[in-house]
C-alpha cells in the first residue's frame, strides 16, 4: 500500500495537517486554500478520510475542546504521515519535472508511434 498514488484529497489533508494540529473545519478551509478553491470537502466525505488515516496510523488524533458546547477534535499528522506525505509530494514533483521536459523539448524531439499524418 505504501507504493501507491495518493487520492488528492488525501494528499491535501495530510498537507493541511502538515502546518499543525487541525480540526475538521479548519482543514476544510485549509483544503479548499491550498487546492486554489478546486477541491471542496464535505463534512461526511473528510471525516470518513480522518477515520481511515487514522486507521493506517498517518494522523492521530491531537487533542478535544469543547466549543459553544460542541466537543472540537484536533488532528495531527504522525512521523509515518509526514513521511508518506514527503514521498508523494517527491513522486508528483518528478512527474512534474518530466512533463515539463518534455513539454521543452517539443513534439519534434519525440519519436513518431504512428504513420505519416
Amino acid at each position: 500500500m505504501k507504493n501507491r498514488s495518493m487520492q488528492e484529497p488525501t494528499f491535501l489533508i495530510l498537507t493541511a495537517l502538515a502546518a499543525g494540529p487541525q480540526h475538521g473545519y479548519g482543514i476544510i478551509t485549509d483544503v479548499l486554500e491550498i487546492s486554489g478553491e478546486r477541491v471542496r470537502l464535505r463534512a461526511g466525505t473528510l471525516y470518513a478520510a480522518l477515520d481511515r488515516l487514522q486507521g493506517e496510523r498517518l494522523i492521530e488524533t491531537d487533542h478535544e475542546e469543547v466549543v459553544d458546547g460542541r466537543a472540537r477534535r484536533y488532528y495531527r499528522l504522525t512521523a509515518e504521515g509526514a513521511a508518506r506525505l514527503s514521498a508523494e509530494a517527491e513522486r508528483l514533483r518528478r512527474n512534474a519535472d518530466t512533463a515539463a521536459a518534455r513539454l521543452r523539448r517539443g513534439p519534434a524531439a519525440r519519436p513518431s508511434l504512428g504513420g505519416a499524418s
